[in-house]
């Protein structure tokens, strides 16, 4: 059996320490990689012989990949520590999965699917605005959207303080008024809370979008007067949250 072609050191280090290839850059830039014994320079490359070390340890040319779908409940940080008095989702993984990274993430007040991986690569083709991956959401908010709003976010786009944000807003199954019972059960709102129930007032919308900002849905309405009261992401490019209970995960293959 032949051996691996030779590869470059960022890429080698963005699939096995589920980085960035930016990421992977800083890194070598601040003399924290060595090759051999060497410290590693920008540009170099790697083979099956070749001895990498970061952080005091080797990191071996073959490696497993992992990619897992959770359910992120509300009040959960999806960073590695604490923010204040809120918990971070690695406290609810299992001890096999706190090594691999989140693929973007949701806010403390937001739920719903992320995706984890080591696979560095996957993650940048996940992530980066020109892949257009699709995430769909489901919003809810404190009053009825305007007719001419809702145009304005699908057509025009609403200028932020970062640039322009535009994306599809739908009204859910049953009308931007509460719509079918079913329906008004998907947005927890609150930590712990997986079905989340209410008057039938309750006004949510479907939100599709190919960005990632920070807190970009949330900023967007905020713009126009109103206030998101419950973020749920149902969808990220091919995968889907399907049944997935909150606060727990389960194995996916990379498509």
């Amino acid at each position: 059996m032949s051996q691996p072609q030779p590869i470059r050191l960022n890429k080698f280090l963005a699939e096995r320490l589920g980085l960035s290839r930016r990421e992977a850059d800083e890194i070598i830039s601040a003399g924290k990689v060595k090759i051999d014994g060497q410290t590693a320079q920008l540009g170099a490359r790697v083979d099956f012989s070749s001895k990498v070390w970061y952080n005091g340890n080797i990191i071996p040319f073959d490696t497993d990949y992992l990619y897992i779908a959770f359910n992120k409940p509300v009040g959960y940080v999806c960073s590695r520590r604490a923010q204040g008095s809120a918990p971070t989702i690695y406290d609810l993984l299992p001890a096999k999965y706190l090594q691999l990274k989140t693929v973007g993430r949701l806010d403390k007040d937001s739920s719903g699917l992320i995706i984890l991986t080591n696979d560095g690569d996957f993650a940048y083709q996940m992530t980066h605005p020109k892949f257009h991956k699709e995430k769909i959401y489901e919003v809810e908010l404190d009053r009825s959207l305007e007719p001419l709003h809702q145009q304005m976010i699908s057509d025009y786009g609403i200028m932020l303080d970062d640039g322009p944000s535009k994306f599809t807003v739908v009204a859910s199954a049953g009308g931007a008024t509460g719509g079918t019972p079913a329906a008004r059960r998907r947005i927890p709102r609150t930590v712990g809370e997986s079905v989340a129930t209410g008057p039938a007032e309750r006004i949510y919308f479907t939100v599709i979008l190919s960005e990632g900002r920070n807190r970009q849905i949330r900023r967007t309405f905020a713009a126009l007067g109103y206030r998101v009261t419950a973020l749920h992401r149902t969808q990220f490019g091919p995968y889907q949250l399907a049944s997935l209970a909150p606060g727990k995960c389960e194995p996916v293959t990379k498509v």
